[in-house]
């Protein structure tokens, strides 16, 4: 059991921390015969807040475009996919949707069908990944309708009886190197039912109704979408999809929810939540925000070594005043203490400047939008930016450390000094 401070003991400690303090503050902003010292100190301050805000600013700026990069990625799948094992696609795709859109914490559930082909317009003929949708519920679980640039997503899916052609929509880039627009006839071709190496692919023929851009090249430049029976017919496969893709109210649920899947279906359905779906990417996102973490975290270190060659001159100039306390019944921990609070104040004094710059300019950001940026090249207009109180507090805890570290052997060296020899020629 933990005994209480006892009262005494608790003043007595107090005391001593408002004592070292007054002097440390004191010897901080004092005249020196020197003003030297007094510029190496300010200078250090503004170096431990330099690289603070250069921290929490660039950390700022990693957050809005890892946040960008992953509501569009989102906004072109889903949260959660739930897929089977194999390749064949599932019957029992109904019962399945509907018993995930009742689970807690599901806003909707949409099938489709993803396939390889060809895809031709004219002359003009490149390889594709034609994608199936149920239009009526797939604008419930990603922004397709959002990113429309051209054109509708009705018609991909003609109603029994109908005649025409159904439709399609193409990503920008892929109807840019087609030369396909609104109105055109466009071909799919698929190897679905070649049994041998003379059978013949099926082929669709479609009208496009719409060209979608979503930011990412990786759909923009290969995606096809057509109607979902329209991919049934195509693909000849029944009544089966490929999966199911999951909205969920968060994106943190997304993982709460594949657990239940997996407790509740189980096989042959395999969820796959945003994360591992691009595991790669988001992985490679977070260790570049460590790396630019540690390496701008060097220029506070630089701030410290200011803040050390700073105590260590303060120390010898002080020499007479430290061997006065240490005569005057003062304790070595306490002349080291006085050093510390010096380095600490320093700290705090530059890291809460820091702080304050890093948060006003990337707050003007969000606000005023001063810098743009080439919407064909960045696939967003403005440099986007996103604080999190987390960045924030980890920086400023970093700072504090290195700084207090920093103190550690100046004040160490302020200690060790003998009093006799301080004052003797003093």
């Amino acid at each position: 059991m933990v005994q209480p401070l006892p009262e005494a003991a608790f003043r007595r400690t107090v005391e001593l921390m408002n004592y070292t303090l007054f002097i440390a503050n004191r010897y901080l902003r004092s005249k020196r015969r020197t003003g030297f010292i007094s510029l190496i100190t300010y200078l250090s301050a503004a170096g431990v807040g330099l690289g603070v805000a250069a921290l929490v600013i660039v950390l700022s700026i990693m957050n809005g475009f890892e946040e960008e990069v992953r509501a569009r990625i989102i906004g072109a799948d889903a949260p959660l996919r739930v897929t089977t094992f194999s390749d064949r696609g599932a019957h029992d795709w109904r019962a399945t949707a509907e018993q995930i859109s009742k689970m807690d914490k599901v806003e909707a559930v949409t099938p489709y069908i993803l396939e390889k082909g060809m895809i031709r317009n004219r002359r003009h003929t490149e390889g594709c990944v034609i994608r199936a949708v149920d239009v009526p519920t797939v604008e419930k679980v990603n922004s397709l309708q959002e990113m429309l640039v051209a054109g509708t997503l009705e018609n991909l899916d003609l109603p029994d009886g109908a005649e025409g052609m159904p439709g399609i929509v193409l990503g920008r880039y892929l109807a840019d190197v087609l030369y396909a627009d609104i109105g055109d006839t466009v071909y799919l071709f698929t190897p679905t039912g070649m049994s041998s190496m003379f059978g013949q692919p099926r082929v669709g023929q479609y009208k496009v109704n719409g060209v979608f851009e979503s930011g990412l090249a990786e759909f923009d430049q290969v995606f096809a979408i057509i109607g979902l029976r329209e991919g049934q017919r195509l693909f000849s496969m029944g009544d089966k999809v490929t999966g199911l893709d999951v909205k969920t109210t968060t994106l943190e649920a997304a993982g709460e929810v594949k657990e239940t899947i997996n407790n509740e279906i189980g096989y042959p359905w395999y969820p796959r939540t945003w994360f591992e779906m691009r595991k790669t990417l988001f992985s490679w996102m977070q260790l570049e925000k460590w790396a630019m973490f540690i390496i701008l975290s060097l220029i506070i270190l630089v701030a410290a070594f200011n803040i050390v060659s700073t105590l260590v001159m303060v120390t010898m100039e002080k020499r007479k005043e430290i061997g006065i306390l240490l005569a005057m019944g003062a304790t070595r921990k306490e002349i080291a203490r006085i050093f510390v609070w010096q380095g600490l104040v320093v700290g705090l004094i530059g890291t809460a400047l820091g702080l304050a710059v890093g948060y006003a300019l990337m707050w003007a950001q969000v606000t005023f939008e001063f810098f743009s940026l080439p919407s064909d090249v960045y696939m967003i207009n403005v440099l986007p930016v996103k604080m999190h109180l987390l960045d924030f507090t980890a920086v400023g805890v970093v700072a504090i450390v290195l700084c207090l570290l920093a103190a550690v052997y100046p004040a160490r060296r302020a200690a060790e000094l003998d009093p006799v020899e301080a004052i003797r020629y003093e």
